[in-house]
């Protein structure tokens, strides 16, 4: 076969791709994502009966800065990643900036707490279950991030899944802030975290086996 033939052969039948067709479907994985998890959250734990009066206090709104700023920075990491030969890029600053910001603040709440009631500080009410609920709370944002990620063409396949587990992880600890009633910073700067450790660790050993394409 002449090397004009063999080109041609290649190129034949081959359809342009859609355009935004990256950003389609994440935005449809992260509308899927959230949703689902506030419903979960509003069926199976129910909304904070106070949440109306606690949303107008600084404190709420920070607790909600941490996971949303956790997943603006993953959501732009992992976009880039879908794509082949791309760097992960300034998300990873915003994502690493909004845990120093979280630690420095927990660090700063601990110091000026009594001795004796530091770790009463960091477990707070809900520690046995608040890494749990979030786990379980991330598995629709999981499974829709791994979808659109399926569909494009990620080189970095155990990066990518990790931040497409911590994408998962941030959008469910966002929903379950509606119930979560833990105020103070250092219980967010642990079990917050932990909670979105768990899918991120999950998407780092997946992300070789699901992603492979």
């Amino acid at each position: 076969m002449k090397t004009d033939d063999f080109i041609s052969m290649l190129a034949s039948g081959i359809s342009p791709v859609e355009r935004h067709t990256l950003a389609k479907r994440f935005c449809i994985a992260v509308l899927i994502g959230l949703a689902t998890s506030i419903v979960l959250v509003m069926v199976i734990f129910g909304v904070r009966s106070d949440l109306s009066e606690v949303a107008t206090t600084p404190i709420f709104w920070a607790k909600i800065a941490f996971p949303l700023c956790l997943m603006v920075g993953a959501l732009s990491v992992v976009m880039r990643l879908a794509r082949p030969g791309v760097t992960p890029g300034g998300g990873t600053l915003l994502i690493f900036a909004a845990v120093a910001a979280i630690w420095v603040g927990a660090i700063y709440v601990l110091t000026g707490s009594e001795p004796d009631a530091r770790v009463a500080v960091i477990l707070g009410k809900t520690w046995r279950v608040c890494a749990l609920n979030i786990t379980v709370l991330s598995i629709p944002g999981f499974i829709a991030v791994f979808w659109a990620l399926r569909g494009l063409a990620p080189t970095r396949l155990r990066l990518a899944g990790a931040c497409g587990g911590l994408l998962a992880g941030a959008m469910a600890t966002l929903a379950y802030c509606l119930h979560c009633p833990e105020m103070d910073v250092p219980f967010w700067g642990v079990w917050y975290l932990l909670g979105m450790l768990v899918p991120t660790v999950i998407g780092a050993l997946l992300g070789p086996r699901w992603l492979n394409w």
